[in-house]
């Protein structure tokens, strides 16, 4: 029996470009003799797909989309709820059917799916349960663990980014309110190296908890009651509005007492008093590119893992001077 390899080599294309044209990709960009051409030698090597193989003809992909955390966290901390209107959406787009799994549904049962998008950081033996589900793993918004592909953003780079903004405005003290789920977090681990090499950074500075304004507003508490750096990186914008509201009872005045910038760039950052600093992550568009790449890794039948970086964006407002 022929494979795509095998026609790709006679017609003088590359193996996606064949799966592509064999799938009837409407998305495809190729000249219609390229076309013919790998029809005509596909017919005559009696090549078939991979549903007429298994003597299926199958009309809609289904993917299952697991969520490290429970559906409650989408409440509090918008950037989750827009991880998953991304793959909502995108997938409504491509005809894809979607099934959604969060932390904390035991019991409820789940069969084989075409793929399957993990969504934050799972233990060991549930990738292995799920792989079980699917061979076509993808990961969004952490690092692949395994040969499987996974879209991320680089974290470590905006700490350090975030370092330098702070040293260039003559900062010689910088501190960090962060969260914290199943391991440390990448921002904190970043930022602590990064700055105590640079000297700026220290150990006694690092307050963390969960994700949340509660336990923002907690942490800040305790880090104004004694002696405080005057400015700070935030984990995300969720966690620096309970940050916010302890520097206003304290009474310091931001940003001329006291400096910060989180990350995420919310829809109520720049509603907050006054506007977060903050660096944007398109967390929308991890989502629709996860599904993406999963789409392409099963219709091009592609073996090699990607790992994709999504850009990120310091987004300067009324938080720094």
């Amino acid at each position: 029996m022929a494979t795509l390899k095998e026609i790709a080599q006679e017609a003088g294309v590359s193996q996606a470009t064949v799966s592509r044209v064999l799938n009837e990709d409407p998305t495809l960009s190729v000249k219609e003799e390229t076309k013919q051409k790998i029809f005509e030698i596909a017919e005559r090597l009696e090549y078939k797909t991979s549903g007429a193989r298994k003597g299926v003809h199958k009309s809609k992909l289904h993917f299952l989309a697991v969520y490290a955390y429970p559906q409650s966290t989408e409440v509090n901390d918008p950037y989750y709820l827009a991880i998953r209107y991304g793959i909502e959406t995108q997938c409504a787009r491509l005809n894809i059917e979607l099934t959604h799994f969060y932390n904390g549904a035991e019991g409820r049962e789940l069969s084989a799916v075409d793929g399957i998008l993990v969504i934050g950081h799972l233990p060991a033996e549930r990738l292995a349960a799920l792989h079980s589900l699917s061979a076509q793993l993808v990961f969004v918004d952490c690092r692949s663990q395994g040969d499987f592909d996974s879209i991320d953003v680089d974290l470590a780079l905006i700490s350090q980014q975030v370092v330098d903004f702070f040293m260039a405005q003559g900062h010689q003290r910088i501190g960090y309110i962060g969260g914290q789920d199943d391991g440390p977090d990448l921002r904190e681990l970043a930022f602590l190296d990064y700055g105590q090499r640079l000297g700026v950074v220290q150990e006694s500075d690092l307050y963390r908890g969960d994700f949340s304004s509660a336990s923002g507003y907690k942490l800040a508490k305790e880090m104004l009651a004694g002696d405080w750096p005057k400015a700070l990186f935030v984990a995300s914008d969720s966690i620096a509005i309970g940050v916010l509201r302890a520097i206003h009872e304290k009474g310091l005045a931001i940003p001329q007492q006291i400096e910060l910038i989180s990350v995420n760039d919310i829809p109520t950052a720049k509603f907050t008093f006054p506007p977060l600093s903050t660096v944007r992550i398109h967390s929308e568009l991890m989502g629709s590119q996860g599904v993406n790449l999963l789409a392409e890794r099963l219709r091009d039948e592609r073996d090699i893992p990607l790992r994709v970086l999504v850009p990120s964006k310091l987004t300067l407002r009324g938080t720094t001077r």
